[in-house]
């Protein structure tokens, strides 16, 4: 996957770098695999603003990614590889032997025609989704189970992936893309290789307009605003003197809001990398 550079014959286009995405498959989403979507605004069920700077944005309806992969020792052929618009990861549609249709998040390599499956038994190949203790170490996975049978949470953005680092009891230890280690057991599933479309994260926008398309409003400066408004505004021109904080006074650099210990806690062998 390639990025694709502009001619500046607009103001917005000389900066602008998207993904070429010639490789996606000329299709429309699988109906039976889409669910409404309603948008939130960043409000909460109060109607209270909770995320700001959310508002807008072009109508998605939402794919229903399998992301349990369930269906053991059935073969898959991959039908399409698509974009999704609620996620940065492509996703493939799969057909099941038995006629049913599930989309996957696609992992980079996998292309239309590969045949996949699930289960221990699966072989070691990209797209393939097995129990953690049928994997040898070494292996980078992704989609990763926290707890067996509840679904991948862990790695599932675009360009992500997890090392295998060891297996030690009954649980296996994770390299987790913040250098962090982590131990999971060995019964959870887990997908062969790293999630598709890494260049993601080099897209540059190039206007405000396309912030606006994904629903993100613009944001100003807490310098910027009056004193009213922000712990930071106000005064005669530019002033450097205040310490960092959010409009809620709550300080923004090395102050820690972590409230006490979290049951997870005892799985993490050693913290993320500064």
């Amino acid at each position: 996957m390639a990025l694709k550079e502009y001619k500046p014959v607009t103001p917005s286009r000389r900066f602008m770098v998207t993904v070429d995405n010639s490789d996606l498959s000329k299709v429309k989403p699988e109906k039976s695999l889409l669910a409404p979507l309603k948008k939130t605004g960043g409000r909460n069920s109060y109607g209270r603003i909770t995320v700001r700077h959310r508002s807008g944005g072009n109508k998605r309806k939402y794919r229903i990614i399998d992301f349990k992969r369930d269906k053991i020792n059935i073969p898959a052929k991959v039908v399409s590889i698509e974009y999704d618009p609620n996620r940065s990861a492509r996703i493939a549609l799969l057909t099941y032997a038995d006629g049913e249709k599930r989309y996957i998040l696609a992992p980079k390599g996998l292309k239309v025609g590969d045949n996949v499956m699930n289960g221990p038994n699966a072989e070691i190949k990209v797209g393939n989704a097995l129990p953690l203790e049928n994997i040898p170490l070494g292996t980078l996975i992704h989609n990763i189970e926290f707890k067996p049978g509840r679904g991948g949470k862990i790695a599932k953005a675009a360009g992500t992936s997890v090392q295998l680092m060891a297996k030690e009891g009954k649980y296996a230890l994770l390299k987790m893309p913040s250098g962090e280690l982590r131990q999971v057991r060995l019964t959870c599933m887990a997908t062969i290789g790293t999630v598709s479309n890494e260049d993601h994260i080099n897209q540059v926008f190039g206007k405000a307009g396309k912030s606006r398309w994904l629903g993100i409003r613009p944001s100003v400066r807490g310098m910027a605003q009056n004193p009213v408004d922000h712990p930071m505004g106000g005064g005669e021109g530019r002033s450097k003197g205040h310490i960092p904080k959010s409009p809620w006074g709550v300080p923004a650099k090395g102050y820690k809001t972590r409230r006490g210990k979290k049951p997870s806690d005892r799985f993490i062998v050693r913290r993320r990398e500064k």
